[in-house]
């Protein structure tokens, strides 16, 4: 058995010494002053070599330009065959690129736009897929037109984002609801395996109205929620005849005892005319 041997090329002097010619290159595309000092070479092939200039430019930290010479088979001159900037060792560099349909997130979606399905997602399967990992709405659906209907996985999935969300039992609204949504009469279970843990809300009044909620959730709008009165009780009065207070004298009584006449006397100055007649006479 044979063994093929990779040959290593050999970094060829002329091109190794054409520095001066990679630089002139490099300050040709480059603005003037951003072409740095030199940080060596790399030998790409036979008579094929890439040299490196730091690149001075603020906004490009980090990286360096690149040109790469060569020489051709029994040719006497050096020429510049690419010149570019690549980022270095610490260069800034943007994120890595992800296609959009797993950059989008729930709610994202708008009018009009059309995410289509991969035809390789796990979330779903045939239609006409039936084993005993599956699903029995598989089984249900079985002829009716739909290509590809819920997997296990998908199934699970969706669980684990509702009962894990604002719509579970780990949400505050949930800890001081009065009961669970089990027991709510606004609770209408999903039909399949996933209406044994969640449900839809009915309760026009309630935050999750039209929303799959779990079964263990819960909210204020309970239909079971005790009914408190609307109406304050008001307390007793409570009498003291035990006590009295002092209170201050109305400035009318207070008059009166100083002078002020009664029914029965006659103001001072005024005339009294049975007085004035002799005793004895009508």
């Amino acid at each position: 058995m044979s063994r093929t041997r990779t040959r290593t090329p050999v970094a060829d002097p002329a091109c190794v010494d054409a520095v001066d010619l990679a630089r002139k290159a490099a300050e040709e595309i480059a603005r003037p002053g951003e072409v740095g000092e030199h940080l060596g070479f790399d030998v790409e092939g036979d008579r094929v070599i890439t040299h490196y200039f730091a690149c001075l430019d603020l906004a490009y930290r980090g990286w360096r330009w690149a040109v790469t010479v060569a020489r051709a088979a029994r040719a006497r001159h050096v020429t510049v065959s690419e010149t570019v900037l690549l980022p270095g060792e610490g260069a800034l560099l943007p994120p890595t690129w992800v296609p959009w349909s797993e950059r989008l997130r729930p709610g994202d979606l708008g009018v009009g736009d059309i995410l289509p399905a991969p035809a390789d997602d796990d979330r779903l399967v045939p239609g006409f897929l039936s084993s005993d990992e599956c699903d029995h709405q598989m089984i249900y659906e079985l002829g009716l037109g739909r290509a590809r209907v819920l997997s296990p996985h998908g199934r699970d999935l969706a669980a684990r984002r509702w009962y894990g969300g604002d719509r579970g039992p780990n949400t505050p609204i949930a800890y001081a609801a009065p009961a669970q949504c089990s027991t709510c009469g606004f609770y209408w279970p999903l039909a399949g395996s996933l209406g044994h843990m969640f449900g839809v809300c009915t309760n026009e009044y309630a935050p999750d109205d039209g929303r799959v909620v779990s079964a263990d959730h819960g909210c204020g709008a309970h239909s079971e929620a005790p009914v408190t009165s609307s109406t304050a009780e008001t307390a007793p009065p409570i009498l003291d005849d035990m006590g009295y207070d002092l209170m201050d004298e109305p400035d009318e009584l207070r008059a009166g005892e100083e002078g002020t006449p009664g029914e029965d006397e006659v103001p001072p100055g005024s005339v009294d005319e049975t007085a004035s007649e002799p005793f004895g006479h009508s």
